[in-house]
C-alpha cells in the first residue's frame, strides 16, 4: 500500500506539471522527426564547373556523382566559385587538367578529386579516337591527359575534418553555455526576491534589462575571448581571418544567447523548467548550424536555419576562420546576430511588465 501510495503521487506530480508530461512525449517526437528529415534528404552531389572541356571528359564528369556546369572562361568559373556557387572548377591547360577546388569542405574536396580522377581513368580506357578528341590536338595512344594540378581558393590539402567543424562548434558551446548560464542565473534573481525588489524602485524597466545584459555581458565578453583564444592559439584550429572580427561574431553570438536566455527564463519557475528549454531551443540549432549540409535537406525546411541564430554565427566563423574574408563579406551575418539581440531586449523589457503594473 506504501509503495502504491508513492506511485500514484509520482503520477499525480507528472499530470499537473503539463510541461514536464509534454516534454518526455512531445520533444522527442519532434527531434526524431527533425533528424528523420535532415538524414533523409538527398545525397550531397558537388556542384563542379567545366571550362571548355572536351566533350568525353564533359560527358563523363556529368556522369560521376556531379552536378556539372559549363563556363566559358576561368574566371567566370573562379567568381562563381567565390560566391560559393560551386564546389571547384576544372580547365584543361595544354594536356593538364587543373582543378581548383572552393576547399572548405575536406569530404566534399576527397569526393571530387576522387571522381574526376575516375573520369579519367575511364577515358583513358577509352578508344584511341576518343582519347583524341579529348585531348583535342594533342595524340597519345595511352594517356591523352598528364597528371592532374590542383590548387585551392581557400584551405589546403592538410585541412582537417576538424577544421571544418571548429568554427560551428565554437558557436555551439558559446550559445548554449551563455543561454543556460544566463537563463538560471536570472531565474535565480526572480526566486530569491531581488527582481521584486529592484522593480518596486523608481528603476525603469529598460534599464533593468540593460544593467542586467551589461552585467552578465562582462562575464560573455571574457568567454569569448578565451573560447577562440584557445580555439586557435592551443588547439591550433585553422585560422586566415581576422581574430578580432572572429571575437566579434562571438561576442554578438554570446550577446544573443544571453539576451534570449533571460527571455526564456522569464517564463521558467525553477532551473528544471530551463533545462527543458534545451531540446526545444537549442537541440534544432545544432542541425542547422551548418554541422550537416543544408543543401541536401528539403526547400522548405532550409527555410527554418534563417530564424536560427547559430546559424548565422557559425557561417561568419567559418568565412573568417576557414576563408579568411573581412567583415564586407559577413556583414548580414553581422547585423542579424545584432538585430536579434535587439529584439530579444525589447522583449525582455516588455517580459518585465509582469513584475511591475506602472
Amino acid at each position: 500500500m506504501r509503495v502504491r501510495g508513492l506511485v500514484v503521487r509520482i503520477w499525480r506530480q507528472f499530470l499537473r506539471d503539463k510541461r514536464t508530461l509534454a516534454l518526455m512525449l512531445i520533444a522527442p517526437l519532434i527531434i526524431l522527426t527533425l533528424i528523420s528529415l535532415i538524414f533523409n534528404g538527398s545525397t550531397y552531389k558537388p556542384k563542379v564547373g567545366l571550362v571548355d572541356l572536351p566533350s568525353p571528359l564533359a560527358t563523363r564528369l556529368a556522369g560521376a556523382n556531379l552536378v556539372v556546369s559549363d563556363y566559358t572562361s576561368a574566371q567566370t568559373a573562379l567568381a562563381a566559385l567565390k560566391k560559393q556557387q560551386l564546389d571547384a572548377y576544372v580547365e584543361i591547360q595544354g594536356v593538364t587538367p587543373h582543378i581548383v577546388l572552393e576547399g572548405s569542405d575536406p569530404a566534399t574536396n576527397k569526393v571530387i578529386l576522387l571522381d574526376i580522377q575516375n573520369a579519367m581513368q575511364s577515358l583513358q580506357s577509352a578508344s584511341p579516337v576518343e582519347q583524341s578528341q579529348s585531348a583535342g590536338t594533342v595524340h597519345h595512344p595511352a594517356a591523352s591527359f598528364a597528371k592532374p594540378s590542383v590548387s585551392y581558393l581557400y584551405g589546403s590539402a592538410n585541412m582537417t575534418s576538424f577544421d571544418n567543424f571548429g568554427p560551428v562548434l565554437i558557436g555551439f558551446f558559446a550559445f548554449f553555455l551563455v543561454f543556460l548560464v544566463a537563463g538560471i542565473s536570472f531565474l535565480k534573481e526572480r526566486t530569491s526576491g531581488t527582481l521584486e525588489r529592484l522593480v518596486s524602485t523608481p528603476i525603469r524597466r529598460s534599464e533593468i534589462v540593460l544593467g542586467y545584459v551589461l552585467g552578465f555581458g562582462f562575464f560573455t565578453t571574457v568567454q569569448a575571448v578565451l573560447v577562440t583564444w584557445f580555439s586557435v592559439d592551443v588547439l591550433g584550429m585553422m585560422m586566415h581571418g581576422s581574430f578580432l572580427l572572429l571575437l566579434l561574431i562571438t561576442f554578438l553570438l554570446s550577446l544573443t544567447a544571453l539576451t534570449l536566455g533571460i527571455l526564456l527564463s522569464a517564463f521558467a519557475h525553477s532551473e528544471f523548467q530551463i533545462m527543458q528549454l534545451i531540446p526545444i531551443v537549442i537541440v534544432p540549432q545544432v542541425f542547422f548550424s551548418g554541422l550537416f549540409n543544408l543543401d541536401t535537406m528539403a526547400p522548405w525546411l532550409r527555410w527554418l536555419s534563417k530564424v536560427m541564430p547559430l546559424y548565422y554565427g557559425a557561417d561568419a566563423m567559418r568565412n573568417v576562420m576557414i576563408r579568411g574574408l573581412g567583415i564586407t563579406r559577413i556583414w548580414i551575418d553581422l547585423t542579424v546576430l545584432f538585430g536579434l539581440s535587439l529584439v530579444f531586449m525589447v522583449m525582455n523589457v516588455i517580459a518585465l511588465r509582469k513584475y511591475r503594473k506602472v
